[in-house]
């Protein structure tokens, strides 16, 4: 039990202190100009998001969020020209910074009800959260981007 307890003790430290490296982070490259949106309150409500994935084509055939649709880093309008308005928009990336560039160009473009996931898709598979591959069967595996990035991935099998 006590061994128990330490494991789960130093797993909470070390999602405190990824948590941590996120947010500074996100402050030292955003603007914070799209409003974020918790992984914890999109996994609740889930349906009610239509969930865009900002990243390049092979980061997204990885892993993604369950339902995701893959739009690649730069707002091209024809990629997103059949999703609804009617649900609210969460954009998404490696950790939040590529997704705000892109929510950013979503509101200039008129849309609105936008959010960025905060912390994005290594803080979703940190929580505990599942992600699917191409064919949609869970996997652990997430691509970091970068051996740069790879320190803020806490959980999961690191793909480059």
């Amino acid at each position: 039990m006590k061994k128990l307890i330490l494991y789960i003790s130093i797993l909470l430290v070390s999602l405190s202190a990824s948590a941590q490296e996120i947010n500074d982070l996100l402050h030292q490259y955003n603007k914070m100009t799209v409003p974020y949106i918790t992984v914890q309150t999109l996994k609740m409500e889930y349906e009610n998001y239509t969930i865009l994935d900002t990243r390049k084509k092979p980061e997204y055939e990885v892993s993604h969020l369950p339902g995701a649709i893959w739009v690649g880093e730069k707002l091209d309008l024809e990629l997103i020209d059949d999703i609804s308005t009617e649900k609210p928009i969460v954009v998404y990336c490696s950790v939040g910074i590529r997704s705000e560039d892109y929510g950013e160009e979503l509101l200039n473009a008129g849309f609105e009800n936008v959010y960025n996931l905060y912390g994005s898709i290594f803080s979703w598979k940190d929580a505990g959260y599942n992600l699917v591959d191409p064919e949609g069967h869970d996997t652990d595996q997430v691509h970091v981007f970068s051996k740069a990035w790879e320190k803020y991935l806490k959980t999961g099998e690191k793909v480059y």
